[in-house]
């Protein structure tokens, strides 16, 4: 892979580690750059996850389909942010989620059978994904407690807040099911909310 189009992830690294010219070599031999299509799976559930996805441009949605047939999104990534099943690439078992594009979308894949021998070869880089793994367990934590602590209006007042550029780039009705309600609900909450202002 070429320097420039690995840029956006080494710029992302060095706010956690400094790498040797010679490392960042090493790590451009060994992970690889993909494109994606809109509406692609990176990940389906039921695969295995091969990969830890770092996002180059584009954004992708985490979800879980039910028994159903009901989508259940987890999660949403956009530039410079990580996406995979992480418990189906660390245990190499079948995923839970399913992750796909909703925009034409560049990835950095870092595939599971290399990341140790980095992690060998480059023991910094096991610190940096220690760290990127401990942000992403503390944000889903915090989630969880506003599920169940916020109301709804509450917890979409937290989102356009904490992600304004995520919320004019993805369609309504995946806002609704990552938090948990139906399009019409939130549009009654948008309602509610611009009345108020």
């Amino acid at each position: 892979m070429n320097k420039e189009k690995a840029q956006p992830l080494l710029s992302y690294i060095s706010k956690y580690i400094t790498l040797t010219p010679e490392e960042e070599q090493l790590l451009m031999s060994q992970i690889k750059y993909r494109k994606f299509l809109k509406g692609q799976y990176v990940i389906q559930q039921g695969d295995v996850c091969k990969h830890e996805c770092f996002v180059v441009s584009g954004c992708t949605k985490m979800f879980h389909v039910d028994d159903d047939g009901q989508e259940h999104i987890i999660m949403f990534s956009i530039e410079n942010w990580w996406t995979a099943d992480m418990g189906s690439f660390i245990t190499q078992t079948p995923a839970d989620y399913n992750v796909q594009c909703i925009e034409n979308t560049e990835l950095i894949l870092f595939p599971y059978d290399i990341i140790e021998d980095l992690y060998a070869k480059i023991p910094k880089l096991e610190r940096f994904f220690r760290q990127i793994i401990e942000r992403a367990f503390v944000a889903s934590q915090k989630r969880i407690i506003r599920s169940f602590s916020l109301s709804a209006k509450e917890r979409y007042k937290y989102f356009s807040k904490q992600y304004p550029e995520i919320e004019q780039r993805i369609p309504q009705y995946m806002i609704a099911s990552y938090l948990g309600i139906t399009k019409e609900f939130l549009s009654k909450i948008k309602g509610q909310i611009a009345l108020e202002e």
